[in-house]
């Protein structure tokens, strides 16, 4: 554990010193992050801001815009740890130096995952937490709702990093998965509402196809404490079974690799 937790100190170290040589491509990328807020604020200001709307979904415009800043929160976590690290796997592959990773002395998963970081887009975190924060104080919330949803958020996490991760291990066999990519982003677009406010067939899609409701709904209904025991238990279970398929899929990707030279 010593030596993965020192790789990962070089690692941003390292990252870091690059990045910040660049000091003009950080206010790009703030103004990148202002205008993602921006967009997310206005869509669900468009859906409350109409004559005698006052709940959509069963959700007030606080408890939506707390959906907003978990969504802002993950937005922020994929740019900075999860993006920049799986869309070099498909660049690794196709130009073999996957080779170089799968025969250095550390575990090749977490090498391809912890390897790169995206420090410029670290703005979006803070904006995710001072929604929240800001959604948060104007409604009832308790200390044990707040730790539920801090857990059951960490398992939000698990799940949109075993999404990208098992997404991006089929460039073991189709090589370009920018497509795939894409695809995720426009289904994790719709995290930025309260699941429950869309019809009845695309809010199971959301939650047992696709599970985007794991993601910023379930957190916020725990926080507030309207989270049905039900989802309380699956949260875990699905970022669990979907750590271990994860983990087997790359597995079985690695040992059907062949290097690109051979």
């Amino acid at each position: 554990m010593r030596k993965y937790l020192r790789l990962m100190r070089v690692f941003i170290g390292a990252t870091v010193a690059a990045q910040m040589e660049y000091r003009a491509n950080f206010v790009g990328a703030l103004l990148a992050s202002l205008g993602e807020v921006g967009v997310a604020l206005l869509g669900i200001s468009v859906l409350f801001f109409q004559p005698g709307t006052e709940t959509v979904g069963g959700w007030t415009f606080r408890e939506a815009l707390l959906v907003t800043g978990f969504f802002m929160l993950t937005e922020g976590f994929i740019s900075v740890f999860v993006q920049p690290n799986m869309t070099k796997i498909a660049e690794t592959v196709r130009t073999g130096h996957m080779d170089f990773t799968l025969l250095k002395p550390v575990d090749a998963q977490f090498g391809v995952s912890t390897r790169h970081l995206n420090v410029l887009r670290f703005p979006d975190l803070l904006i995710g937490i001072g929604l929240i924060a800001y959604a948060a104080s104007g409604l009832t919330v308790t200390v044990g709702g707040v730790l539920t949803a801090a857990l059951l958020y960490l398992c939000a996490l698990v799940i949109v990093y075993c999404l990208w991760l098992g997404l991006s291990t089929t460039a073991f066999w189709f090589v370009k998965t920018q497509n795939v990519s894409e695809l995720f982003n426009g289904v994790f677009g719709a995290a930025r509402f309260p699941v429950t406010a869309f019809p009845v067939p695309v809010r199971f899609v959301l939650t047992f196809v696709v599970p985007v409701a794991f993601i910023t709904t379930v957190p916020a209904q725990a926080m507030t404490g309207g989270l049905p025991a039900g989802l309380l238990l699956a949260s875990p279970l699905v970022a669990a079974a979907l750590l271990v398929l994860t983990r087997l899929f790359w597995l079985r990707a690695v040992g059907s690799y062949t290097s690109a030279s051979s």
